[in-house]
């Protein structure tokens, strides 16, 4: 039995080592392929002559590589920075305005990495993880969920996941029930974000526009909302990662004391998230820049605090900066780049105007909209309907434009890469496209159905 166990192995290691060179030629042979295709396009002119249409299948293509990832094994980040090269002379001129825009929202995901490393780095997340006193698994599905929602619609929904990401490594051993606890936080973020003016950048952008208000859009929207999260938290709640065996997850930090003043520089990074939307309220000022005044002000802390000692350079900013996912950073830089390309080229637009020729009811648009918001950034789509119709047409807080900023936000989460917090817990957790499409596609989904439902049936009573 064990000769025959052995050769079996020895058949196996012989075909995977036969079959990696084929693999490895078949990449090579598509990867040549599609450059002489391109080359063949250049030399014809077509690009010239179709250039929304390279656009497009430009993006598709890249799309196709960031979804087949695994098995092409190529780096997401990589492919994405591939798709942010325009491909016409307008978008490269508007793309000037738009590097602006994007460059914001990558010093604001770095700077708020770099703070939440820093205060990991001094286990200020005891202050949290040492009153979340439960380890069943159902019960901590919903803690993390509700907890996540409201963060989240103080915060924004980028900055919570990153947070309770975070905290998840901390309390929960990996497993595909610390992934799933992952997904939660998302649907959570985006489902808090949706109800609050600065909790998405999708609703800051309608609020500093006029579209909505902030006290009518928290008190119409927060119910809704929550019904988007509670419908996937009570669905989960059957599966058989959550009703499995359960095991004792014990407190990583239970046996971590705090680093010295640790305490202090927790609250300081903790005041420094918070502040970034009272930074934007008092100043007018972007909240990429809070967030920069925020992280310098912990820098000079940390270096002083930390100065004599050089057992201590962990707690410092320079080695926080080695440990930050830069790859996630560079990935959401191509896919906003690629995104902001098409709204350049007028692509975005031309599918807003089909769906304003096409389905004439605004409940319908503001729904597709965030169905195609699972698919495409949610911020150049919110611009383009914002682009459509005006106040005049459709006055300030009416069911239009709160759909928009409830589908807009809670759209995201039917796709891994359909909102920031997405991207971000798909780099931090190493979780594939089609894992999170399998395991959790369907329960966001059934959310972003109810949440509308519910919101369609409390505004028409």
């Amino acid at each position: 039995m064990y000769d025959r166990g052995r050769a079996k192995r020895k058949g196996e290691s012989r075909e995977g080592v036969g079959a990696e060179p084929k693999t490895n030629l078949l990449k090579a042979l598509a990867v040549f392929e599609a450059a002489g295709t391109g080359a063949m396009a250049i030399n014809q002119s077509w690009v010239a002559a179709h250039q929304d249409v390279a656009m497009a299948l430009l993006f598709g293509i890249g799309y196709a590589g960031i979804i087949f990832e695994e098995s092409l094994a190529f780096n997401k980040s990589g492919v994405g920075l591939l798709m942010a090269a325009p491909s016409t002379d307008i978008a490269v001129s508007e793309l000037r305005h738009a590097s602006a825009v994007v460059s914001e929202i990558v010093f604001f995901l770095l700077s708020a990495m770099i703070i939440v490393e820093i205060i990991d780095a001094h286990q200020g997340f005891k202050l949290v993880t040492d009153n979340i006193k439960t380890r069943r698994r159902l019960t901590l599905l919903w803690v993390i969920g509700f907890v996540t929602f409201f963060l989240s619609s103080v915060l924004d929904n980028l900055t919570s996941t990153i947070v309770m990401v975070s905290l998840l490594r901390k309390l929960v051993p990996p497993s595909e029930y610390r992934k799933l606890l992952g997904a939660v936080v998302v649907i959570a973020a985006n489902a808090g974000g949706a109800w609050t003016p600065i909790g998405d950048v999708t609703t800051t952008m309608l609020w500093i526009h006029g579209q909505i208000s902030a006290l009518e859009t928290m008190k119409n929207l927060v119910l809704p909302s929550a019904i988007s999260l509670a419908v996937p938290l009570a669905l989960m709640s059957l599966t058989s990662e959550v009703n499995g065996k359960e095991q004792e997850s014990p407190n990583v930090l239970a046996s971590e004391e705090m680093a010295p003043r640790g305490l202090l520089v927790s609250s300081v990074g903790i005041g420094a998230l918070i502040f970034v939307p009272v930074f934007k309220a008092l100043t007018g000022l972007p909240p990429f820049m809070g967030i920069l005044l925020g992280l310098g002000v912990l820098w000079i802390l940390t270096d002083a605090i930390h100065c004599s000692e050089s057992e201590r350079q962990k707690f410092k900013v320079p080695q926080a900066l080695s440990r930050i996912d830069t790859q996630g950073a560079l990935f959401f830089l191509g896919i906003l780049l690629s995104v902001s390309s098409l709204e350049s080229a007028g692509i975005l637009r031309e599918l807003a105007n089909f769906l304003d020729a096409h389905i004439s009811n605004v409940e319908l648009i503001a729904s597709a909209i965030g169905v195609v918001s699972a698919f495409i950034d949610n911020v150049p789509l919110v611009a383009a309907a914002m682009g459509m119709y005006d106040l005049t047409s459709i006055p300030q807080d009416s069911e239009f434009w709160q759909l928009i900023a409830l589908c807009a936000s809670t759209g995201g989460s039917m796709l891994v890469i359909g909102s920031a917090a997405g991207v971000a817990f798909m780099g931090m957790e190493k979780v594939d496209f089609f894992w999170y499409m399998r395991k959790v596609s369907v329960f966001a989904i059934a959310g972003y159905a109810a949440g509308v439902a519910a919101y369609l049936a409390v505004h028409n009573l």
